[in-house]
């Protein structure tokens, strides 16, 4: 989370840039289209050495299934079945961070 002033473009060099490590795999990076600009892929490029793919809408006020993002869209539905995750009442980030790594492990033993 940051404060108003910074843009989502700003946000994400930022995380990128405190996560380096934890990302060094990261060859190609999914996003939408509030991440257009060439700035904002150089700024990924010199940090992670990755390419950042733009995924849009082509028409404006249909629906369509988009393959790239319907992952991101379907990890958000999964996790919703999950009541504890519906509204963030954790004091410490790294304990809502666990219940989300619970809730797909629970997701992913259902499958088994």
């Amino acid at each position: 989370m940051t404060t108003a002033n910074i843009t989502d473009r700003a946000g994400a060099i930022a995380l990128v840039a405190q996560a380096k490590e934890t990302l060094s795999d990261v060859k190609n990076m999914l996003a939408d289209g509030g991440y257009t600009g060439e700035p904002f892929a150089a700024s990924i490029k010199e940090i992670l050495g990755a390419t950042v793919q733009i995924v849009k809408r082509n028409e404006l006020h249909t629906f369509v299934v988009l393959p790239q993002r319907w992952v991101v869209e379907r990890s958000f539905g999964w996790l919703e079945k999950c009541r504890r995750l519906w509204k963030n009442c954790e004091r410490k980030l790294n304990t809502s961070l666990q219940m989300v790594v619970l809730a797909f492990l629970s997701l992913v033993l259902k499958r088994f």
